[in-house]
């Protein structure tokens, strides 16, 4: 696994992220030591997968990247016939990605798609993922597209939806944020990374808070909706059709 160190150098000049090559090559490695529980939210995506999908459906995983949910479903999912969609708009990490699951057999068909997820039709589709992928949407977007994955889901389909929040509460936001600080600093992050990062996404990545994905959720249609993981300000979703 390459080390993560984009942000280590002082004199480089601070772009916006980007999910490119650079990015691709450290991602297993930025991930695991950036978002708390990560492992395990994975490996819950697989086994609600498992749990939710259905017979001669489609799997979407919105926003692939390397593919770590996408393998997670495959071990998990039993019923025949699915077809898992991964998408990514991101050609280096679709490419990464294509690798990741070469290495691993699969019964279950699996088809990669090079595309902006807002431009995917979401068809006869039981589980749909969005794993840390609508932080990255312009906020504007987010209602149309839970909107559209909504209406391509099966009755009693589900979205397992997973991102970084934000807290209406002032007191909150700062407890929780100055955790994940911490969590980063722990896992190696130097103050200069994080606070060179933080720029990098500061026009990028815009979260919303919990309340807000709940009343979305409840607006586009989904019977319930309920939280199924919480580290610091870092949550996943479950919603039901």
């Amino acid at each position: 696994m390459s080390k993560d160190n984009i942000y280590a150098d002082s004199e480089s000049m601070i772009v916006d992220f980007a999910f490119d090559e650079k990015v691709a090559n450290v991602f297993p490695d930025m991930i695991r030591r950036s978002v708390p529980g990560y492992e395990a939210i994975i490996t819950m995506i697989g086994l609600i997968a498992g749990e939710y999908a259905q017979k001669d459906s489609n799997i979407y995983d919105l926003g692939c990247s390397l593919g770590a949910a996408t393998l997670s479903m495959r071990k998990q999912v039993k019923q025949p016939g699915c077809t898992i969609i991964a998408v990514d708009n991101a050609q280096a990490m679709l490419e990464q990605c294509k690798s990741n699951l070469n290495i691993e057999q699969s019964d279950i068909k699996t088809e990669l798609v090079c595309s902006d997820v807002q431009d995917i039709e979401i068809e006869n589709a039981s589980v749909v993922v969005m794993n840390f992928t609508l932080q990255f949407i312009a906020p504007a977007a987010r209602f149309a597209l839970m909107q559209k994955i909504y209406n391509g889901l099966k009755p009693s389909g589900v979205l397992i939806l997973s991102e970084k929040i934000i807290f209406a509460n002032d007191l909150e936001q700062d407890e929780q944020e100055s955790m994940q600080l911490a969590f980063k600093k722990a896992n190696g992050y130097s103050d200069l990374e994080i606070s060179r990062k933080r720029t990098a996404l500061e026009n990028v990545l815009i979260p919303d808070t919990l309340e807000l994905h709940q009343d979305r959720l409840k607006s586009v249609g989904f019977a319930r909706s309920h939280l199924c993981f919480q580290c610091f300000n870092f949550i996943s979703l479950l919603a039901i059709k």
